[in-house]
C-alpha cells in the first residue's frame, strides 16, 4: 500500500469517530498541508463515501450521519487466510512493523467481518497454539523496506547509510538485485559500490535510504536467496572447516540448516563410475563439536579436509553414541 493510500484510509478512519474535523485538524492528524487533505477528501467523494464539507468559522468535514464502512466480503477461507498470515507472519519475523501495528490490524479486519464469521475466528485464535516458538525480530523500518523493493523491481540505484556489526558507520551505493527474509531477519543483496562486489545488507541496520537516478541490469541466473545465504556462512568465525561429502548438493543442501555452509559439485571421478558424486562443504562454526553433530546428521560419507582438530570431535561424539547405544536399561 502506497503512502498517499494509507493515508486517505487514515483520513477516513478519523472523520468515522463521528463529528465535524477541522481542516487544520486533520492535516496535523495526517501530518500533511491544508491543500493535500482536500486532495484526499476528493478521492473519498470519487469512492463514494458521502464526506460532507461544513462551512462557517468551526466548518471542516464530517461524513453523512449513518454511514458505516459496509463489511468486508471474506469467504470464511480468505478471513482465516488474512487472520492466520498476520499472526504466523510476526510469530515467524517477516512482519516489519511493531507488535501494536500488527494487532490494530488484525482488529480492524475483525471489526468489519459479518458478526458470526468474527465470533468463529476469535475462537480460532484464543485457543490455537504454535509448536514452534516465535522467533525474535529485529524490525527495519517499513519506509526503508518498501522503497528497497521499488528500486530493486525497477533498477534504480539507492544511496544507503549503513553501520556494520563492529559499529562502524559507512556510506555507500547500492545496486539492489533483491530482497531476502530469512530466519526473522530481511535482508537486500546487489552491488555494493565501497567494495565492488556482490554484498549483503541487514535491512535493520540501515539508518537511511534515498533512492538515485540512473540503471542498472542484474546479472542472468542471479538467485538473491542463494546470494544470503552463501554470504550468512561465509560470516568469519573461529574455525573454517572443509569437508568432502559422498552424495549431490541436492542431497547435502536438504540435510543442512540453510544459511550455514557453501556447498559446491566436484568433478566426477572416472574410476569410481559416474554413480558416485562428491561435494565440498566450506562452513565457519565456533564449536568443532556442533560440526561433529551436524555431520552426524547427515548421514552420508565424509572425509574432513581440516581442521585435523575435528577429528577428534567426530571420534568423540561416535564413542558417546556407541555408549550410549550398549547401556542396557535395567
Amino acid at each position: 500500500m502506497t503512502r498517499p493510500t494509507a493515508r486517505v484510509l487514515a483520513l477516513l478512519e478519523i472523520l468515522q469517530t463521528g463529528g465535524t474535523r477541522t481542516v487544520a485538524d486533520l492535516a496535523d492528524r495526517l501530518g500533511v498541508d491544508e491543500r493535500t487533505v482536500r486532495r484526499y477528501v476528493d478521492h473519498l467523494i470519487d469512492l463514494d463515501v458521502p464526506v460532507r464539507s461544513v462551512r462557517g468559522r468551526y466548518g471542516g468535514y464530517r461524513l453523512a450521519p449513518g454511514y458505516r464502512m459496509p463489511p468486508l466480503m471474506l469467504t470464511d477461507e480468505e478471513a482465516l487466510a488474512v487472520l492466520l498470515g498476520l499472526v504466523a507472519g510476526r510469530r515467524a519475523g517477516l512482519v516489519t512493523t511493531s507488535v501494536a501495528a500488527t494487532e490494530s490490524a488484525a482488529a480492524k479486519v475483525r471489526r468489519v467481518l459479518p458478526e458470526a464469521l468474527g465470533r468463529r475466528l476469535d475462537a480460532l485464535l484464543a485457543t490455537a497454539d504454535f509448536t514452534a516458538p516465535a522467533r525474535p525480530v529485529t524490525t527495519p523500518e517499513t519506509g526503508v523496506l518498501l522503497m528497497l523493493a521499488e528500486a530493486a523491481r525497477h533498477r534504480r540505484p539507492v544511496a544507503l547509510t549503513y553501520t556494520a556489526w563492529n559499529g562502524r558507520r559507512s556510506e555507500r551505493t547500492l545496486h539492489p538485485y533483491g530482497i531476502v527474509a530469512h530466519s526473522g531477519r530481511w535482508y537486500v543483496t546487489g552491488a555494493d559500490s565501497a567494495s565492488g562486489e556482490v554484498r549483503t545488507f541487514r535491512l535493520d541496520r540501515i539508518e537511511a535510504a534515498a533512492e538515485l537516478p540512473g540503471s542498472y541490469e542484474v546479472p542472468v541466473g542471479f538467485d538473491a536467496t542463494d546470494r544470503v545465504l552463501s554470504g550468512l556462512a561465509e560470516v568469519p568465525y573461529l574455525h573454517e572447516v572443509s569437508l568432502r561429502v559422498q552424495g549431490t548438493a541436492e542431497q547435502v543442501r536438504a540435510r543442512l540448516p540453510a544459511g550455514i555452509a557453501t556447498v559446491r559439485e566436484l568433478p566426477a571421478d572416472p574410476e569410481a563410475g559416474e554413480d558416485v558424486r562428491w561435494v565440498r562443504i566450506l562452513l565457519r562454526a565456533e564449536r568443532l563439536e556442533w560440526v561433529a553433530s551436524v555431520l552426524a546428521w547427515l548421514d552420508l560419507p565424509f572425509v574432513i579436509e581440516s581442521p585435523d582438530a575435528l577429528r577428534d570431535h567426530v571420534r568423540a561424539l561416535a564413542r558417546r553414541l556407541a555408549d550410549c547405544a550398549d547401556d542396557v536399561v535395567g
